[in-house]
């Protein structure tokens, strides 16, 4: 039984010994800089923020949970000091990771904290003296991270 075409295009891409093309090489999404919803176990948790560094030993996001996400968009609305969370989540604690993205007619959380801030969320959580906001990094391990992914 044959799939349709364009059930799964990128098996239909895939490099076979009959001289199909490859697949194009698509960019990681996942990059520093992205904005992502975490699923974490044990304890359970959700955070949404933007990636700082993504690799084997875990990942780095400057964020907020995602149960106080009104009240922080409340308090930046009002014009209270926000200030992210930067946290490191090891490997084994992520049990997903999803970009920030809208769903149909549903606002994605970025969306949601523009429209109530009126701040535009890649500004606002990227932490000061990140290499996200100034191009440099004092803290070497982040920078050499950020090389590696590049």
């Amino acid at each position: 039984m044959r799939a349709s075409p364009g059930d799964n295009p990128w098996v239909e891409r895939k490099l076979s010994s009959r001289g199909r093309s490859a697949p194009a090489k698509t960019p990681d999404p996942f990059l520093p800089g992205a904005l992502v919803i975490v699923s974490l176990g044990n304890p359970r948790e959700k955070f949404w923020g933007m990636i700082l560094a993504l690799g084997p030993e875990g990942l780095r996001l400057s964020g907020v949970e995602l149960a106080s996400f009104e009240d922080t968009a409340a308090m930046a609305r009002e014009g209270e000091p926000f200030t992210p969370a930067v946290v490191f989540f090891p490997m084994h604690r992520i049990e997903r990771v999803v970009l920030d993205l809208p769903d149909g007619h549903l606002s994605s959380l970025s969306q949601r904290f523009l429209a109530k801030t009126g701040l535009d969320p890649s500004t606002a959580l990227a932490p000061s003296g990140s290499p996200l906001v100034d191009g440099k990094s004092s803290d070497d391990s982040t920078s050499h991270a950020l090389k590696e992914r590049a």
